[in-house]
């Protein structure tokens, strides 16, 4: 009987190939018992098996055989098994992650947004553009995006200035908000109609004085005028710029 082809982590386990795995289901089910009794007499730990969308009928099998779900995507579904009872498996993304900007201009006025979709009850207000990372996207460009998205203007990553961290929120993971200063390299508004109910620039005093504006959009706002915050940067010999990126205080030596 042929082993299902796999491969080995660091963490001592199992990482199937989900491109070589049998489409016949009872094909799949007799190799993977076999497997199962290999690995464990070879001292793996965990078996990490990932379904393509393509395959979905043998995951019946797989979860019969002892796997549990991890995670999923579009393309697939990530099963696991604990070869040893004790064995760690890392839990998949905790987080959700998203970045506002503070865009203020030379007179001294902030760029505004108020959403078209709110909470039942909740009236219309005001906020700085922003909204999720997408997958593989640096922070700076994202808030870029974001704001160009949603109010037309184009705008320059100047500082990281401070980040808002809590739990419970969407399908009960944790949220990362970032909020960056921007210059405009624009003024003109382009509104996204779509999410979007208005789009203005307003004076900031005006912004901080209204009875209208939450603390924390107070405070966030006061953060992104009053502190340098923190750059975009590089550190030499780690990495690529590609997959990475670093936020240090200005004038801190990146060697």
């Amino acid at each position: 009987m042929e082993v299902l082809e796999f491969t080995t982590n660091p963490f001592r386990g199992a990482v199937t190939s989900s491109g070589s795995l049998p489409s016949d289901p009872a094909e799949f089910a007799l190799r993977l018992r076999h497997s199962l009794g290999v690995w464990r007499s070879e001292g793996l730990r965990t078996v990490w098996m990932e379904i393509p969308l393509s395959l979905a009928a043998l995951i019946p099998i797989a979860v019969e055989a002892g796997f549990s779900f991890h995670h999923s995507s579009e393309q697939y579904l990530m099963l696991t098994h604990r070869l040893v009872p004790d064995a760690l498996i890392p839990p998949f993304a905790t987080h959700y992650i998203g970045a506002g900007g503070v865009v203020l201009n030379e007179d001294s006025e902030l760029l505004l947004v108020c959403e078209r979709y709110r909470r039942p009850g909740q009236p219309p207000f005001y906020k700085l553009p922003g909204g999720a990372l997408q997958a593989g996207e640096h922070l700076a460009d994202a808030v870029v995006r974001e704001v160009l998205e949603e109010t037309g203007v184009q705008t320059r990553f100047d500082a990281l200035v401070c980040f808002r961290h809590w739990h419970g929120y969407r399908y009960g993971k944790s949220d990362i908000y970032f909020v960056c200063r921007l210059s405009p390299l624009s003024r003109e508004i382009t509104m996204q109609a779509e999410e979007i109910e208005e789009c203005i620039w307003m004076p900031s005093e005006r912004f901080l004085a209204s009875e209208d504006v939450s603390t924390f959009n107070k405070s966030i706002v006061r953060a992104a005028l009053d502190s340098p915050g923190i750059v975009s940067s590089w550190i030499e010999g780690v990495g690529d710029p590609q997959t990475r990126e670093f936020f240090m205080p200005p004038g801190v030596p990146s060697k």
